[in-house]
């Protein structure tokens, strides 16, 4: 029995069968169980930030778990506080930090935050945009704006007014003395890696002051140096009152983060929440390698190479590209994207079909200007192949 049949027979349905099943990874590359090669350009959907095997986070994860791998939140141990003092310096701002185990947790811990605020505060509800993606426990789902994935499971526990993503002034005719926060991606991932007008994420900075709202930026993708900056909202100029972070902060190591600003930061008082393996010291020793690894001047220049060339092809197919650094979606003229994906992989590359018209890049932060002329090069045969 064939490892597919073997994972389909024992797994919920959730997630279908993954069309290619890996085996291991070095850098950059993977390959499946029958010995194939891939060049990785979807990265564990923004995850593997160094890569796979990358020497120092080897190095890290290996002496943490040979010296101490649990402690439980009973107990504190260095690498958590480290953590947390790295993430604050990275940050520039005076904050709070609760670790968690994933973005969903992280986000949770966010709405618990902030609907102790709207407690304090006499406000009642929160405001996230249409096509966000904040996670899929109820807390979480309440304020994803994706029908197909909300519907059948509510009703949730907090009231959500969803507005257009990118839509400043539908944000402040929705945001009132009685909403509690507003939820937002700097950009859109599961959308399409779709990114706001220029001047949005300021704008919902100056509307929520003006309102009293808390604004809640989710930086479960687009954090620790993905988009060029080690968070997206930097580039905006603004700090958010609530930070989320999960993902690429590991490496590969589950980990989720909730940095919380002035008074979101010191909301929670002893026992408001918890968590067992939150700030788990292997996780936390993988993420300081990869803070300690990352090099945003590499991310910036290789982005620019990947970004030039993919707007350089001229095919009937590639309709535009969009995003930041190496977080990017590849705008398709047709509803192919799962097409594309086959093609990519045929040709030795992993990428992502996010959108019926949309293809998700999101390579490891350690990729090559070489790899990345190689994924150019064959880009127009994988949009040729896709389109027969």
């Amino acid at each position: 029995m064939s490892l597919f049949d073997r994972f389909e027979q024992a797994f919920m349905p959730n997630y279908g069968v993954p069309p290619v099943a890996l085996a291991r990874g070095e850098g950059t590359r993977v390959w499946d169980v029958d010995g194939r090669a891939y060049l990785d350009f979807i990265g564990g959907i923004a995850v593997t930030s160094l890569g796979h095997a990358h020497p120092a986070l080897v190095e890290a994860v290996s002496s943490q778990v040979a010296t101490l791998a649990h402690t439980s939140n009973l107990f504190l141990h260095e690498p958590e506080v480290l953590l947390a003092e790295k993430l604050l310096e990275l940050l520039q701002a005076p904050g709070r930090v609760f670790l968690a185990n994933s973005g969903t947790e992280a986000n949770e811990a966010a709405l618990k935050l902030a609907i102790k605020y709207g407690k304090r505060h006499g406000r009642t509800y929160f405001v996230a945009a249409e096509n966000g993606f904040h996670g899929r426990t109820l807390g979480a789902l309440s304020l994803t704006g994706k029908q197909a994935i909300r519907d059948q499971f509510g009703p949730f526990p907090v009231e959500v007014r969803f507005v257009p993503y990118g839509d400043a002034d539908a944000l402040k005719a929705a945001v009132t003395g009685e909403c509690a926060a507003v939820f937002l991606e700097p950009t859109q991932g599961e959308a399409g890696v779709v990114p706001p007008p220029d001047g949005y994420l300021a704008a919902a900075r100056e509307i929520c002051d003006a309102a009293g709202a808390l604004l809640v930026a989710d930086e479960i993708q687009s954090a620790i140096g993905r988009t060029g900056h080690w968070f997206a909202h930097q580039a905006d100029g603004c700090t958010p009152d609530i930070l989320t972070l999960a993902k690429g902060l590991g490496g590969g190591l589950p980990i989720g983060a909730c940095v919380g600003f002035g008074e979101a930061g010191t909301l929670f008082d002893k026992g408001d929440h918890g968590s067992t393996f939150g700030g788990n010291p292997v996780s936390c020793a993988a993420a300081l390698a990869v803070l300690a690894n990352v090099d945003l001047g590499h991310v910036r220049t290789v982005a620019a190479r990947l970004r030039d060339g993919l707007e350089a092809i001229g095919h009937p197919l590639l309709k535009g590209v969009r995003g930041r650094g190496l977080w990017l979606g590849v705008v398709l003229t047709e509803p192919v994207s799962a097409r594309v994906q086959k093609a990519a992989a045929d040709a030795g590359f992993l990428v992502n079909a996010l959108q019926p018209d949309a293809v998700r890049l999101a390579p490891p932060l350690v990729v090559t200007e070489q790899e990345i002329d190689a994924f150019v090069t064959a880009f127009p045969r994988i949009l040729s192949e896709a389109a027969k």
